[in-house]
């Protein structure tokens, strides 16, 4: 992973990172408000040397007193933790515990070069603490006196004197909440950045352009951004309003997919193009409809056929009748031309359904007269092909290998890399070729296009569409009488080619108002 995929990781999950955090605030700030809460209260006692009634005659000399009470630091601060002391101080405060959990209940400590004793206890209460503390410097004494002196009262030469006593706390030191929360934030934030961290790097779903050339190594086409309020029935963009973000978007995404293809291998550019994804649902054939709109928008003549023999939707995405189509033509029982449909209201594009639904789909989409039909149409337009899905049946595939190549309709955040690739494997497999990829459905924050640069999201001026189409690759001139062909077989093939030419510049010249379903090109009933 790059730097940049780690901050896009972040800004992906960012919803998850904030809701670990507050997951860890609360969880912190509960856990300290169900501790039984410890307070501390700390009293110092001083070593001191003492006059226990020394012999006049005896000079001590100046310092000494205190050489000797500091030599006593050390065995005083063992001895405050003697169960001896303990007992004093449970006498003294009547308390029921014993010496032994007084004990962990005390902190004894002597501050570098003093004589000076820090005694600290821990209560359950303010007052427990503060008592207990006090107490056991008293009980210090006391233990002193019995080992040190002959167990009265100040018959020790060095003694500890109370010199501080102790003073109520204020507020308990343990749980301190507020840096338990702090604790706990920061724990939740970690974890909610290597939580995102582990999905981006163990997520194989497609989401960005830039991943896609890189690891499958295949030019991606075009983005198109995800439009609301399209639903299953409506799929031509076309008819949306352009006036919206996403509309504009998504016109402009089709032309960079238009531009792209016109500018693929131009020595030999693809003619006979295939449409088809992985899985269904991908929103192939929304890409098929659009991408023949676009091109014939641009001037071209295109023909749109449906190769999804099993689950046809091409005649009604584009508002035509149901009835003969490809599989009619391809057995013999309807002439090309006469099922042939004119999109309405799209000069230059002529559409072939489905037609009957055959009992053996495979065969016919490889027979040769399959390859031959393609071959004939190619020779006027650009044929783009609705296929089936790659992966639950061989249509597809077999499809491609029929074309040019085909185009991988990608669904962005929802395809992995995994199935793409067992797809493109089924195209290899069949010597097909894959012209590129189309991301569908990318967040329009994602698409790898910035849009409305320096413009607002109105909708796009209509494209100038081309007067004349310009000569077609074995097309027939329509003017001057036609000479016969030499033999009856081909009789068939020279009238097919001139009413395929002249269907094609009938779209040129019809107003988009009067293409509608039903004229010329319309099924036999």
């Amino acid at each position: 992973m790059e730097l940049r995929d780690y901050f896009v990781a972040l800004r992906r999950h960012a919803l998850a990172i904030v809701l670990l955090t507050l997951i860890g605030l609360g969880v912190s700030y509960g856990w300290a408000k169900l501790q039984t809460p410890v307070y501390e209260a700390s009293a110092s006692g001083f070593v001191k040397s003492r006059d226990v009634g020394t012999e006049a005659d005896v000079v001590v000399a100046p310092g000494a007193e205190d050489a000797i009470a500091k030599a006593k630091v050390d065995t005083y601060l063992d001895m405050a933790r003697w169960r001896t002391v303990a007992e004093h101080a449970a006498a003294e405060l009547e308390l029921t515990e014993t010496p032994e959990q007084l004990v962990r209940r005390i902190t004894v400590e002597n501050p570098t070069r003093t004589a000076i004793l820090r005694i600290t206890a821990q209560g359950s209460s303010p007052e427990s603490a503060r008592d207990l503390a006090s107490a056991w410097v008293r009980g210090l004494t006391a233990t002193i006196d019995q080992f040190d002196g002959d167990g009265t009262e100040g018959s020790s030469p060095v003694t500890v004197i109370l010199g501080e006593s102790a003073v109520l706390p204020e507020a308990p030191a343990f749980p301190d909440i507020r840096t338990a929360v702090v604790i706990g934030g920061i724990i939740g934030f970690a974890a909610g950045i290597a939580f995102a961290f582990m999905r981006a790097y163990s997520d194989r779903r497609i989401r960005v352009a830039d991943d896609v050339e890189q690891r499958l190594g295949v030019s991606v086409l075009g983005a198109i951004p995800t439009i609301s309020g399209l639903d299953k029935h409506q799929r031509l963009l076309t008819d949306l309003d352009g006036s919206s973000k996403s509309s504009f978007a998504v016109s402009e995404s089709l032309r960079v997919m238009r531009t792209n293809l016109q500018f693929m291998d131009v020595d030999h550019p693809p003619r006979r193009i295939v449409i088809t994804s992985a899985l269904p649902g991908e929103g192939k054939s929304t890409v098929a409809a659009n991408l023949a709109a676009a091109l014939a928008a641009n001037g071209e003549h295109v023909v749109l056929v449906d190769g999804d023999l099993r689950r046809p939707t091409v005649a009604r995405t584009m508002g035509l009748a149901h009835g003969a189509g490809l599989t009619d033509v391809l057995a013999g029982r309807a002439d090309l031309a006469d099922v042939l449909q004119r999109a309405p209201g799209m000069s230059g594009l002529l559409v072939l359904g489905a037609g009957t639904t055959p009992p053996n789909p495979s065969e016919l989409l490889g027979s040769d007269r399959m390859k031959a039909l393609l071959d004939q149409l190619a020779d006027h337009a650009t044929v783009i092909i609705d296929a089936p899905p790659l992966l639950p049946i061989t249509d597809g595939a077999i499809l491609t290998h029929q074309a040019d190549g085909a185009i991988l309709v990608i669904a962005a955040g929802s395809s992995t890399y995994d199935i793409v690739g067992k797809a493109m494997d089924a195209i290899e497999k069949v010597h097909g070729r894959v012209l590129g990829v189309v991301l569908n459905r990318v967040a329009l924050s994602s698409s790898g296009t910035r849009y409305g640069y320096g413009y607002q999201a109105q909708p796009p001026e209509d494209e100038p569409v081309a007067k004349t189409p310009r000569p077609r690759r074995g097309a027939r001139q329509s003017s001057g009488p036609r000479r016969a062909p030499a033999d009856p077989a081909d009789a068939y093939q020279a009238d097919e080619t001139m009413s395929i030419e002249d269907l094609l510049r009938a779209t040129d010249s019809v107003e988009p108002s009067e293409q509608r379903p039903g004229g010329r090109g319309a099924p036999k009933r």
